[in-house]
């Protein structure tokens, strides 16, 4: 489908690029020249607008800074090997934008604003993507409450904002992790699967808990028994025990990962067992006590994969093996890799090139 009406462009006087050092991407610090902004009201999407990248001007009683109608989506653009430029998963990343904003009681765009929208703003902003291996542009769509009302209540204006900036890698090195027992990131029936911004506000504290302990993330377990492993931080979670891919299965508290998705239809493609179900942390204990578990790592956009090298439980460190560029997890990371920059075939129809 193709958008009823142009995007309006307006480009910087001056690009910002030159600040950057495209040799030290330190996640999360640079930011692109462009930013799409698109609006809902009087019921509708207006025309949605590539401008310089800037500040908003917001009205104190905006209802999303109150009420939390907030959703954010993370997405990826590479450097392929032939120059071209490949977006990763549109359409995946779309429907769970959708899912997201349903589950909010949010507008949702329309998929032909947000996938030609993103493919134009990559395009204005195609010197933005990095050549450095691992390196890639990130991609943050985002859908807020804009209109401006403090009683409570859903929102009937809600602003679309898509920016980006060059990132490395989110993790140098293995991650020190414990199991939480005493707080928990979802429960059953609530926003759990949800990309919203309150998921992530409400797990900074036992985080941070965690990090004063000398950790660097928490494993989340399940809101009714605490003992069933969940996520980790800003990603879901993978072990390789006995040989075999086990994830926890999707449900409503678990966000469904893009990366996820997958490394797990990677994983399958190679031959590897891959069960989606519920893992304990006796189970895990176990594994560890038989030495039949081998990998624990960390699945996201913003990381790919990020190896696990300690495991905290109840007290108790359990160490992993040392990883290897035979380790699984590596070998899907780079078959993952391969495909994204156009070093292997794209049999799944995961790239979007320009």
């Amino acid at each position: 489908m193709q958008l009823t009406q142009e995007i309006l462009i307006r480009k910087i006087r001056k690009s910002r690029i030159d600040e950057v050092d495209f040799s030290n991407l330190e996640f999360g610090k640079y930011i692109s020249d462009h930013m799409l902004v698109c609006d809902y009201y009087d019921g509708e999407w207006q025309t949605p607008q590539i401008l310089p990248f800037a500040n908003l001007s917001l009205s104190p009683a905006t209802l999303a800074l109150h009420y939390g109608q907030s959703v954010f989506e993370g997405m990826k653009a590479f450097r392929m090997k032939d120059g071209a430029i490949n977006i990763f998963r549109i359409d995946k990343h779309y429907d769970r934008l959708v899912k997201s904003l349903q589950r909010m009681c949010m507008q949702v765009p329309p998929k032909e604003i947000f996938a030609e929208g993103l493919t134009e703003l990559v395009k204005l902003d195609k010197a933005w993507v990095p050549v450095e291996n691992g390196s890639s542009i990130y991609i943050r769509p985002f859908v807020f409450a804009s209109e401006a009302k403090f009683g409570v209540k859903v929102a009937d204006e809600y602003r679309f904002i898509i920016f980006s900036g060059p990132v490395g890698p989110y993790y140098a090195k293995p991650l020190r992790v414990k199991v939480e027992r005493e707080f928990i990131r979802a429960a059953k029936g609530g926003t759990g699967y949800a990309k919203c911004a309150g998921n992530y506000g409400g797990a900074f504290y036992p985080t941070q808990l965690a990090r004063e302990g000398g950790f660097d993330q928490v494993l989340w377990t399940d809101a009714g028994e605490n003992k069933f492993i969940e996520e980790s931080g800003t990603m879901n979670v993978m072990f390789v025990i006995n040989g075999k891919l086990i994830t926890p299965g999707l449900s409503d508290s678990i966000l469904d990962g893009v990366t996820r998705d997958s490394l797990i239809q990677l994983a399958k493609d190679k031959g590897v067992a891959v069960e989606e179900r519920r893992i304990g942390t006796d189970e895990l204990i176990s594994a560890f006590r038989n030495n039949t578990i081998t990998e624990a790592f960390g699945a996201g956009t913003a990381a790919v994969v990020a190896p696990i090298n300690l495991i905290h439980i109840d007290g108790v460190d359990y160490k992993l093996p040392f990883y290897t560029v035979n380790s699984l997890m590596n070998q899907l990371k780079q078959q993952l890799e391969d495909i994204r920059t156009g070093s292997a075939s794209d049999i799944y129809n995961w790239n979007h090139i320009i």
